[in-house]
């Protein structure tokens, strides 16, 4: 049985009570641990607008997960996702080796930057 890295984003029903948004948080991350998952890291987002309505609403409450589980259980976890009344949506990633070594890099918080943005004083020198 071998076991992958995923990243799990879903987003919630904004209209729910602060400790419904908890419970379901907990339901889906025990979803995760009693199919052999192990999960890494849960974050919270909150509250975003979305760019179009989904379901007739303008906001969702984005969560987002990192977990190492066998394949198996994403079949379990996504049917546990369909579900329930409360997720509009969800998006299951499995890591490859690419993107393994920039989740580690984000751990150790040191993703290089790629972008470099030029300071305001550079700009009106420019202009003189």
């Amino acid at each position: 049985m071998s076991r992958n890295y995923y990243e799990l984003t879903y987003i919630l029903n904004p209209v729910l009570e602060d400790d419904k948004y908890d419970g379901l948080i907990d339901k889906f991350t025990e979803v995760i641990r009693d199919n052999g998952g192990e999960i890494d890291e849960v974050n919270k987002w909150g509250i975003r607008r979305f760019e179009f309505d989904i379901n007739e609403k303008s906001s969702g409450f984005y969560v987002n997960a990192y977990f190492t589980a066998p394949g198996e259980l994403i079949e379990k976890l996504e049917r546990a996702l369909r579900i329930s009344d409360h997720v509009m949506r969800f998006m299951t990633l499995k890591y490859d080796a690419k993107m393994m070594r920039h989740r580690n890099l984000q751990r150790k918080n040191s993703v290089p930057q790629v972008f470099v943005e030029e300071e305001e004083g550079e700009d009106e020198e420019d202009e003189e």
